[in-house]
């Protein structure tokens, strides 16, 4: 008889798992998948689209229906998960239901956070993060709204391109000196600005959200510095915070996120959990490829297999703002470190490779990423690279002939 595997969650992460476990561990599990969102998974990463109207919502879906019911799994989206009884080993939902599980994967991901300034509850207000706020997003777009956006990290650029191409006034506001700070050196970061700002998003940075004014709705946004922006909407897009309440209520180890140790397994055994809501070794990844990473290992696990995850290389490989981007490894570089830099600012592009010890150990791509995985390849399998040094910045083809020389 088959055991039961509830998974908490209904995005990315989740359908990874059951796609890994369908390879490995078919019929094993009767798996039941409990999410909040209202509909089948889809690829958040392209929320920005569907705000752009390049895509629909019903083209991001990962897998349509019958996928799920050819590999036996019982869907129950649109349902929020309330507690979980570790010792009862029962899940319950919103309704009073209890779904008895044998393992537990929390696969419940991350919020966005809203500043703590006065008038963010102003109506208005709001946060892009999941289809439900594009629905939001797409109204303003449509009646044309002056709209700030806070934060220049991935969500905020993503947020502003979708609202500018929809028909929106957008500015976007940023805390620090420059855009995606954490995947960008300075070079590359005044770059991509320079690219969005053609698009006529107008960004400003080193800017403090001091308060929102308004009465009853959002009238604009006042910085520390005293300049003001008139605005009639205010989007948040200044970070995540892994969802971690239900763990955190049970009892389990929780610290920026659900603790889990090298089998993805939390405090409590048989629960586990893997993607934005989990903490691997102090590290919370809040990206799509270390989510994916973690269930290809925890189903591996589950199958009996042995298996471990010991952490991922960090990468980013988008669109951002209608732009390439590609970042990956150590990208600022360390002491006894080199980078290898090519810029062209009048094409819209710029290359930075850091070497160390002879091997590639961070990258970093504006426009042209047509070598990002390779890159990355080079990063994770820390090959030598001494003897395509000379035209590695020129992409692979050319360096792996002249390897082959």
């Amino acid at each position: 008889m088959s055991e039961p595997l509830v998974i908490v969650g209904n995005g990315m992460a989740a359908a990874r798992l059951v796609d890994e476990l369908a390879k490995v561990a078919l019929g094993r599990y009767a798996i039941a998948v409990i999410g909040d969102e209202p509909r089948l998974a889809y690829n958040r990463v392209l929320l920005s689209s569907v705000l752009a109207g390049e895509t629909t919502t019903q083209d991001i879906e990962l897998r349509p229906a019958s996928w799920w019911s050819e590999r036996g799994v019982t869907l129950k989206y649109g349902c929020r998960a309330t507690e979980i009884d570790v010792g009862r080993r029962e899940l319950k939902i919103a309704g009073d239901e209890s779904v008895p599980f044998s393992k537990l994967v929390l696969t419940t991901g991350s919020s966005a956070l809203r500043l703590n300034v006065p008038g963010a509850d102003l109506a208005g207000v709001h946060t892009f993060r999941d289809s439900r706020d594009v629905d939001l997003l797409l109204t303003l777009a449509a009646q044309k709204k002056r709209v700030v956006v806070v934060g220049g990290g991935l969500l905020g650029l993503e947020a502003a391109y979708g609202l500018a191409k929809a028909g929106s006034p957008v500015t976007l506001i940023h805390l620090m000196d420059r855009l995606m700070e954490r995947q960008l050196d300075a070079s590359a970061a005044a770059l991509l600005k320079s690219l969005v700002e053609r698009k006529g998003i107008e960004i400003l940075l080193n800017a403090n959200t001091a308060r929102i004014h308004g009465e009853i709705r959002v009238e604009g946004v006042e910085l520390v510095d005293g300049r003001r922006i008139d605005a009639d909407a205010v989007i948040f897009a200044a970070g995540i915070r892994p969802n971690m309440a239900l763990a955190k209520e049970a009892g389990i180890a929780v610290n920026r996120g659900v603790v889990v140790d090298d089998h993805l397994q939390t405090g409590a055994a048989d629960i586990f959990a893997i993607g934005e809501c989990a903490e691997h070794r102090g590290i919370c990844y809040g990206l799509v490829e270390p989510a994916y990473e973690q269930g290809r290992v925890l189903a591996q696990h589950l199958a009996g297999r042995k298996a471990a995850y010991n952490g991922s290389i960090v990468a980013t490989n988008l669109k951002v703002s209608g732009v390439s981007v590609f970042s990956a490894g150590d990208f600022m570089g360390g002491e006894g470190s080199e980078a290898l830099v090519l810029s062209d600012v009048n094409h819209g592009t710029y290359k930075k490779l850091v070497i160390t010890d002879g091997r590639l150990t961070g990258a970093v791509l504006i426009g042209d990423v047509g070598d990002a995985l390779w890159y990355l390849e080079l990063i994770r399998t820390r090959q030598p690279t001494q003897r395509i040094r000379s035209d590695m910045m020129f992409g692979r083809s050319l360096a792996l002939r002249s390897e082959a020389a």
